[in-house]
């Protein structure tokens, strides 16, 4: 499971290259004295950049490392995260790959936001392919960062209509508005212990049936099985986590799904479905809730 949450105000830092929109959102989300966690520490690879800027007029350390190549870029970078005792590196407009070296050591405490639909249209020029493809929906995505580019586990999506005569750039203007609300509400899930990547021993977790259950599904819908995982721990009713995934815990497992549904931005409608459980289940549900939505 994920090493969140901390039991304190976790540290975060932000690794920016250009004009840092999704940097000012984190900064504004994560100020200092937030109780789930504020922002530290800015780094770039681009000396120009004006997020280093919006870093230093919030009081934020800034830090220019000019690339000089991956490897020393990455040495320095991560002697600067020991030294301020750094909880979680979050990528906001980070224009360079960092190595399998690099990822290792942050991999769960490491997080990326993509202009689409992971798994589709990964890499550059996201808008434009969006558009030639004829898709009627866009968006973007929070994902952990692994070894490829793009392909790591899904923590949280949103989703923006492409409208008749849409051009990269407002299409681009549309789901950059999405991401500064997208990107925040995906930190305080993983600091609340409400996101994680997959554990790698799934079947020792799970058994068999239910770890194949998991296995097949989209990337797109296993963050939400693991987010009913994280609010059955939270509730104490781990042990029914197995069966959950194979859709045979009752209202409890119920509960879990239609509570993670909702903290992944589903139709409110849902929230009617919450008020026919049983008192004790609604409460928890309604607990998890509050809880996330609150600072």
């Amino acid at each position: 499971m994920g090493p969140f949450p901390l039991g304190r105000p976790a540290r975060l830092a932000v690794f920016a290259s250009g004009r840092g929109t999704n940097l000012e959102a984190l900064l504004e989300a994560f100020p200092k004295g937030h109780p789930l966690g504020e922002v530290v520490l800015v780094l770039s690879d681009n000396p120009e950049a004006y997020a280093l800027e919006r870093a230093r007029r919030r009081g934020v350390e800034a830090v220019a490392l000019p690339w000089q190549g991956r490897r020393a870029f990455e040495g320095e970078a991560l002697a600067l995260l020991e030294a301020r005792r750094v909880d979680l590196v979050l990528l906001a407009g980070f224009m360079r790959l960092l190595s399998a070296q690099f990822v290792g050591v942050w991999y769960g405490r490491l997080l990326n936001l993509h202009p689409s639909l992971l798994p589709d249209y990964p890499g550059l020029r996201v808008h434009e392919r969006v558009l030639a493809a004829g898709e009627r929906q866009t968006g973007s995505t929070v994902h952990f960062v692994d070894q490829g580019m793009d392909t790591g586990p899904i923590l949280l999506q949103g989703r923006v209509p492409v409208l008749p005569g849409d051009t990269p750039e407002t299409l681009e203007a549309r789901v950059l508005r999405l991401e500064h609300r997208l990107y925040p509400k995906a930190v305080r899930l993983l600091l609340r212990g409400l996101a994680f990547p997959p554990p790698s021993d799934l079947k020792g977790r799970l058994g068999e049936e239910a770890a194949g259950a998991f296995l097949a599904l989209s990337p797109r819908d296993k963050p939400l099985y693991l987010r009913a995982w994280a609010l059955l721990r939270a509730w104490g009713r781990e042990d029914l986590v197995p069966a959950a995934f194979l859709g045979r815990a009752g209202v409890w497992g119920r509960a879990a799904f239609l509570a993670a549904h909702l903290l992944a931005g589903a139709d409110p409608v849902l929230r009617e479905e919450v008020a026919t459980l049983p008192p004790e289940v609604r409460a928890r549900v309604e607990g998890a809730l509050r809880v996330e939505s609150s600072p």
